[in-house]
This record gives C-alpha cells, structure tokens and sequence, in this order.
C-alpha cells in the first residue's frame, strides 16, 4: 500500500484516523502500531515478520546497554546490534547482487557459479533498518534512554507514515513523542494541507513527468538524439525530487495528523550552488544520518585533507550502495564523492569567486548528469544517454523525436516542476505576512479572509483533481521499492 492509491485514500487512513480519535490516549499507541503493521503487510504479507524480528533484536540490545555500565559489555553489545542490522540489510538487499558479481569472477577463472535462489527484497528496509541501528547506536552513545517498553519501539520503527519511504527519523527526535503528544486543531490541519501538497507533488507533477522519462530511457541506443537524451534527463530530474520530496511531505503531514513531528527532508535542493550545498538540501535524514554515524566516527575533517577526502569518498561510496544494489547507484555515490572531494580544493576555491548563476548551473549540470546514471538500469545504458546528452548521438530523430514525448501536459508540468522548485510559496507566504501586518485595519482583515478562503479552495481543488488522476490513471510508481 502507498500513500497515493485509491485504497489507502479513501479507506485506510480514514479508518485509522476516526479509530484513533476515539480511542483513549493509552490505547492510542497500540492501534497505531497495528494499523502499521496492516499498512506494512498489505505489500509484504509475511515479510512483517522480518521487521518484528528486527524490532526484537534491538529491543533486547537497547535493554541490555541500557542495563549494562562496563564498557567492555556495551560495546560487545553494541558490534552485535551493527551486525544484526547489517547482516539483515545486507542479506536481503545484497546477497543477489555480491552472488551475482562473484560468479562474474569464477566464471573468468574458470570455475562453476555459486547457486542463490533470487532473493526479495522488502520494501523499505533500509529505511526501518538504518532507524533501528540509530537507536542502537545513541542508546550506546547516551543520546537516548533505553527504551523499556516494547510497544513504544515497535511504534518508532514500524509507524506508517514513514516505514516504507523514510524521511529516516531518528529515536531520540521522537521519543519523548512515543510517550506523550498532544494533538492540536492546528497541528491536525497543517497536516492535512501538508499531506496533499505532497500527494499533489506525487501525483500531478511527478507521475506526469515519469512516463515521458520511463519511455525515453527504453529508447535503443542507436535511436537516441540529444534533445530526447536531455529531455529524459530533466523529466527524471523533476520526476524523482517531486516524487521523494512529494512522499516526505505526505509523511510529515501524516505524522502531524497523529501528533508528531519529523524534521524536514528536503528543502529546495536545486536552487543549491554546490554539490556540498546539495547534499544540506537533499534527502536531509539520509546525509545527516551518515554524517553523524559513518563520516564523523572516520574522523570527519579532524585529520589530514587526504584523511577527509577518503572519508568523504567513502561515504558516499556507501550511500550510494544504500540507494540499491547495483553498480549504477554505486558509481552515483562515487561521482557525488569525488565533486565533493574536488569542492574541498580547487574548484571550492574557483566556485567561491565564480558569477551566482555559473555556480547553480554548474550544480544543476553535475545532480542532472548523476541522475541518469542513477535512473539507468545498466552502465551501458546510462553511457549511451551521457554520450547522447554530449552530442555524440546515432538517432536521426525520425522514429523517436522530441515531439512524442514533449506534450502540452508534458510541458506544464515541466514548467510547475521549475517553479516549484524554487522557494516561492515561501516568499509568498511571508509577503503575506508582512501585509496583513502592515494593515491593521479593515483592508488587512479582509485580506487575511480572503487568502485564507482562497488557499481552502486551492487545497480542496488540488485533493480533487489528485484523486481524479488517480482514479482515472493507471500509471504511479512506487521508485523507492529497491531502498
């Protein structure tokens, strides 16, 4: 189940909110969890029992920290919850793929392959496990309490809003949350505009965006001209920021619908005029997440420059193989590393003296090229679409031609994509602001009224016309399922 289907629309998430506001506020935390584990099992069936499996182990390695003050026990304890963790990621998510490669290997030698039978992999695993090992590792730390009550740590790690997409959220930032949270109208109806910003995203800009891009990226090699290459390109580009950052928002959204509130996840990553500034913007959770348990623990940039470039190489080395198994997203994560690496020296210095307008292009140049070769399914393909985009293209552009693909939808949607992302509902907000409080008299009233009701039928328009598309489109991926 997904945030933008007909089912969990119309009702799974109606069910679990009228349910939870008539239930007591010490049951409040049960039936979430069981709501979460329905939601989880819908796409999963059995595989839940991984996740309650993992939601034991790191029950038992909390408590035991949590119980233990020797030093030498906590760390024993601490090595077994990583290698837990990671052993379960790394079986599910990676065996297929190192099986894969190795026999690549025997074969070149001459020997027989190694047999696997192919493996699922659930959906959203590295989200939930990524969170568990964060609660591990801060109770280890002393950043948070051990947590006592099974329930509460089920709650943390299997919530629906953000199970299955993220934003990873860490423990010690909900907390006190899983004991204790009060629900305001307020709260309640930012939620609810949240959550169909995200869903309008989704549905209206990043499903739209998706077919033209799914469709170019299937073109042959040998049929490809650089226009469609670049058309591809930016229609991916827009496709996967409107759709992560559209499920972000649906779960910030949904989390405050319950009295929660998770930290932001993005915040206009294209408007960045680096790769460093990218990364402060992009998939927030994730970079902080690797900053404070992989980059920092290496040494963060308290050794030599050639210190801090291998740990910066490294972990995007590693975020890139978190993003999938398979060699695409792992030169991804090594291209990201190698720019921030070169930001660190001499293009940092030339960026830093450079025309405003040359720094964002030279970020957007850089995030664009890595996304085809993030959205390739092979290498080869992901070089045919760079040598296209470079001009080197055989197409004649008579079969596939830009024309197929560049519809009038196709183009408004590309035009909403530009405008959204860059930050002018928050400019305008605060234009808002400022006017309403510069009148304080009948016309500020008024105005206050006015915007207010017409932002009502904005977001009512937006809902409608996204259940509309969904009810009447076939196409909505879900892209997340190989994270």
């Amino acid at each position: 189940m997904v945030f933008s289907s007909t089912v969990f629309l119309f009702a799974f998430l109606p069910a679990v909110l009228i349910v939870y506001s008539a239930t007591p506020r010490a049951l409040r935390n049960l039936w979430l969890l069981a709501a979460s584990l329905l939601f989880y099992a819908w796409g999963e069936t059995w595989f839940v029992l991984v996740m309650l499996a993992s939601i034991a182990v790191n029950y038992l390695l909390g408590l035991g920290m949590g119980s233990f003050s020797q030093p030498r026990a906590r760390r024993v304890l601490l090595a077994a919850g990583v290698a837990s963790n990671v052993g379960l990621l790394g079986t599910y998510k990676y065996a297929n793929f190192i099986v894969h490669n190795l026999n690549a290997i025997l074969h070149g030698v001459g020997m027989g392959p190694v047999e696997l039978a192919p493996i699922h992999l659930p959906i959203g695993i590295s989200f939930f496990t990524f969170q568990a090992l964060s609660y591990v590792i801060d109770v280890y730390r002393g950043d948070a309490p051990a947590q006592r009550n099974p329930l509460r740590l089920a709650l943390y790690i299997a919530l629906f809003p953000k199970v299955a997409q993220g934003p990873i959220v860490r423990y010690a930032h909900i907390a006190d949350q899983l004991v204790k949270r009060t629900l305001k109208r307020e709260d309640f109806v930012d939620g609810v505009r949240r959550f169909i910003i995200g869903l309008a995203k989704k549905v209206l800009i990043a499903n739209t965006l998706g077919r033209p891009a799914d469709r170019i990226f299937a073109i042959p090699a040998g049929e490809l001209t650089p226009a469609l290459a670049w058309l591809g390109a930016v229609c991916y580009t827009s496709q996967i920021y409107f759709d992560f950052a559209g499920y972000s928002d649906m779960a910030i959204g949904l989390g405050r619908m319950f009295g929660f509130h998770f930290l932001e996840n993005f915040s206009y990553p294209y408007v960045s005029q680096s790769i460093r500034e990218f990364w402060r913007r992009w998939h927030i959770s994730l970079s902080s997440w690797f900053r404070d348990y992989v980059y920092i623990p290496l040494g963060g940039n308290r050794r030599s420059a050639a210190r801090t470039h291998l740990n910066l190489f490294l972990v995007f080395f590693l975020c890139g193989l978190w993003h999938g198994a398979s060699w695409t997203f792992v030169i991804w994560g090594m291209c990201h590393g190698i720019f921030m690496v070169l930001e660190r020296s001499r293009i940092g210095d030339w960026l830093s003296r450079a025309w405003r307008p040359v720094r964002h292009a030279y970020a957007l140049l850089v995030v664009t090229t890595g996304w085809v070769v993030f959205r390739a399914e092979t290498l080869p393909q992901a070089w045919a679409m760079l040598r296209a985009m470079a001009g080197f293209a055989a197409g004649q552009g008579v079969r596939y031609h830009v024309w197929l693909y560049l519809t009038p939808e196709v183009m408004l949607a590309l035009v909403i994509a530009v405008a959204g992302s860059a930050p002018l509902a928050p400019a305008l907000t605060e234009w808002r602001a400022r006017t309403i409080a510069a009148h304080q008299d009948a016309v500020g009233r008024a105005l206050d009224i006015g915007t207010s009701f017409g932002m009502a039928g904005v977001f009512v328009l937006l809902l409608v016309v996204s259940a509309v598309w969904l009810s009447a489109g076939t196409y909505n991926p879900f892209i997340y399922f190989r994270f």
